[in-house]
């Protein structure tokens, strides 16, 4: 027999000191760990869907609001309405405004989207806004995250099935799972630089989404502005599919509406939006009314609204395009905000309220009031069952 082994008070007092070392290291570790830093208070129970809209009422009065600078436009994830401040994302009731469930970290937001009934909060750190996190609407239970190379001021935009961070040097996009489908620019830690070899110099001043493909202006050295249009899902994610390149000619371009066969583009040195096709081809030109668009973004992002159309904001007037040909329906002169459908009509801002407008033919049928509180900035409309979205600048507003 194998003579057991004396543990000597000096054996105790090294465990005992391993022991404390590991806790202590634990705790440090927990103490500046992400987990520690964040809150998640989910709801109590999920959020109710709201009843449809039955109508357009014949008034509209204030039912609740909110302060959310971190979105651009009025965000809704599932029956939830979700809005972003400081460091902070909330879920309200929409019909109510009653907070449901609250998100925080002790990180500044950057900016908060939506997609696949979740809403997307990205936060920022010193670098960039790298910390993305999607919360389910009804909940807010967290789901996928990921980190990011995108740059501060990126606004996230939804193409129904992927949703893309803009940026002036790179963007990339996501699918649900938040797996990145592809990057296109040179991001500030380059692990790839052929993904965008041809025109490593170019930076991207305007940048819009649809129907799996992004259409991008590129500012490049020695030329008059550039219209891109890549797919959002090439089959390799480290080598982007180009549908096209060519040169615009202008240096003040907005990518107006993306679909699987077009891009529109306004130039507003000329007044003018051009329509090309997938080979790169202008296909038809119209004139506009081009106001100054409301930045909000780290690039330029125009104010379109889809339904069964597009609708688009020039700054000046609201312009119905066929979802098709992007080509010009009809224009509603002097209005703040390219429109919502509800309650089977168009509701487009103009200075007062809100004007009911048809769908088909764009005749005006009437406006109904809203007071905005001497507030006559632009306007960004979304709805929810019965309740009307306004994003007033800094502030949220909901009408019922």
């Amino acid at each position: 027999m194998v003579r057991p082994e004396r543990r000597t008070r000096t054996d105790l007092a090294v465990v005992a000191l391993i022991a404390v070392a590991a806790l202590v290291g634990g705790a440090v570790l927990w103490f500046n760990s992400d987990a520690r830093a964040t809150v998640s208070e989910t709801a109590a129970q999920p959020i109710p869907e709201p009843p449809a809209a039955t109508g357009v009422p014949p008034t509209l009065t204030e039912a609740w609001r909110a302060t959310s600078p971190a979105t651009p436009i009025p965000v809704v994830a599932g029956p939830a309405v979700v809005t972003g401040s400081g460091n902070e994302v909330l879920g309200h009731d929409p019909l109510t405004g009653q907070v449901a469930w609250r998100y925080a970290r002790d990180l500044p937001l950057c900016t908060v989207g939506t997609e696949w009934d979740r809403a997307i909060a990205v936060f920022r750190k010193s670098e960039n806004c790298s910390e993305v996190t999607s919360l389910r609407g009804p909940t807010g239970v967290r789901g996928p995250q990921r980190n990011s190379d995108a740059e501060f001021g990126t606004q996230l935009l939804a193409d129904g099935t992927y949703v893309t961070a803009t940026g002036q040097r790179s963007f990339e996009s996501w699918r649900s799972d938040l797996v990145r489908t592809q990057q296109f620019g040179m991001p500030p830690a380059v692990k790839n630089p052929g993904n965008n070899l041809t025109r490593p110099e170019c930076t991207y001043s305007s940048i819009g989404v649809g129907d799996e493909r992004i259409g991008a202006v590129e500012s490049c050295p020695g030329e008059q502005g550039r219209i891109t249009v890549l797919k959002t899902h090439p089959e390799d994610d480290e080598k982007p599919e180009e549908v096209f390149s060519v040169i615009l000619g202008s240096t003040s371009a907005g990518i107006v509406a993306v679909n699987d066969k077009h891009v529109a583009v306004v130039l507003r040195d000329r007044s003018q939006v051009v329509v090309y096709n997938n080979n790169g081809s202008l296909v038809t030109t119209f004139p506009v009314r081009a106001g100054t668009p409301d930045l909000r973004a780290n690039v330029q992002v125009e104010s379109t609204a889809k339904g069964r159309r597009i609708y688009w904001h020039t700054g000046v007037d609201t312009i119905a395009l066929d979802p098709g040909t992007l080509t010009p329906l009809w224009t509603a002169p002097d209005t703040l905000g390219p429109g919502v459908g509800f309650g089977g009509k168009l509701l487009v801002p103009v200075p007062g309220g809100l004007a009911v407008v048809d769908a088909v033919t764009g005749n005006p049928e009437r406006v109904i009031p809203v007071d905005r509180g001497g507030y006559t900035g632009p306007i960004q409309l979304t709805t929810v069952g019965p309740m009307l979205l306004e994003q007033r600048g800094d502030t949220l507003v909901a009408l019922r």
